[in-house]
């Protein structure tokens, strides 16, 4: 049985080494999709209608514009996410348990009764670990409101990117729409008995750019739906999944600012103002205001 349990512990430390090269190749699968879409949409249709002189250059001049625009969001969110440390544990940090019973030196407690103190402690990394944080199997470390472990990108999804992560989902929702209503005509003309002008090369990267756009755009959307609804009840895919999810929720707007800030202005930028992080505790992942009534419940 003991052996049943070292091998079982080899595999997954297997898998999440694995996950980590996944992750490398998905930045480049991504990179992929995005230079097809381009060569689709502006070398081998739209940029050349530029030329027309009529109604369609100027649909082609429209449809290019909000093309580039929302490729360059989707890829500074993108980018944004990769690159953003999700939040780690901070050496000196202490729960405020501490300062309140005046305990100064709660690591040399054994785990099993800080646990029974409500003071959570993570086993792996052998410290104490804030609300809503984490351990990922993947990274090997806590992270601050952990919410998953992205291959896509690399890197965990915490209480640092988080924001930019859904920036990253929704701009891709929209570019993608964008790009599957734009080549639908040319798709649908693949099935027509009129001859279609281009290379079979040129054809081809169009057929493989609308099909992919379109299955991006579906999947996308399933996901940007699911962390809007975790978004508006102020909860994790984590803390969804333990059904650990009233604790935090202070209303849909507070919700809201509690992942996005309150300065509009940069709502849709993978960025926040510097009087938002200066004012708002949870924007650094270690304090979350959380309903009264709960505060005493164990999370």
């Amino acid at each position: 049985m003991y052996r049943s349990g070292a091998v079982m512990a080899w595999n997954v430390f297997k898998f999440c080494t694995a996950l980590k090269g996944l992750g490398s190749i998905m930045i480049l699968l991504v990179l992929a999709v995005v230079s097809v879409t381009y060569y689709a949409v502006v070398i081998t249709n739209f940029g050349p209608g530029l030329a027309a002189g009529d109604l369609d250059s100027l649909v082609a001049f429209f449809v290019l514009i909000l093309f580039h625009f929302l490729l360059a969001m989707l890829l500074w969110s993108y980018f944004s996410v990769v690159f953003t440390d999700p939040g780690g544990v901070p050496s000196s940090w202490r729960p405020a348990v501490d300062e309140e019973r005046g305990d100064t030196d709660l690591l040399t407690e054994f785990p099993d009764d800080l646990e029974n103190r409500g003071i959570r402690y993570c086993r792996k990394c052998n410290h104490l670990k804030p609300p809503r944080c984490h351990h990922c199997s993947v990274c090997g470390r806590c992270v601050l409101k952990m919410d998953h472990h992205c291959v896509w990108v690399v890197n965990c999804v915490g209480a640092l990117n988080y924001k930019y992560f859904l920036l990253f989902l929704f701009y891709t929702f929209l570019e993608t729409s964008l790009v599957t209503l734009s080549l639908l005509p040319h798709f649908i003309a693949f099935f027509s008995d009129r001859e279609i002008p281009g290379s079979p090369g040129t054809l081809a990267t169009t057929f493989l750019a609308f099909v992919l756009n379109l299955a991006f755009a579906l999947s996308v959307l399933g996901f940007l739906i699911m962390h809007i609804s975790l978004v508006s009840a102020n909860t994790t895919t984590i803390e969804a999944y333990e059904k650990k999810t009233r604790r935090y929720d202070l209303g849909r707007k507070r919700n809201f600012e509690q992942v996005f800030g309150t300065d509009k202005r940069y709502w849709f930028v993978p960025a926040y103002s510097e009087e938002d992080l200066r004012r708002m505790p949870a924007l650094h992942g270690l304090e979350y205001p959380s309903k009264p009534d709960l505060d005493a419940q164990e999370f």
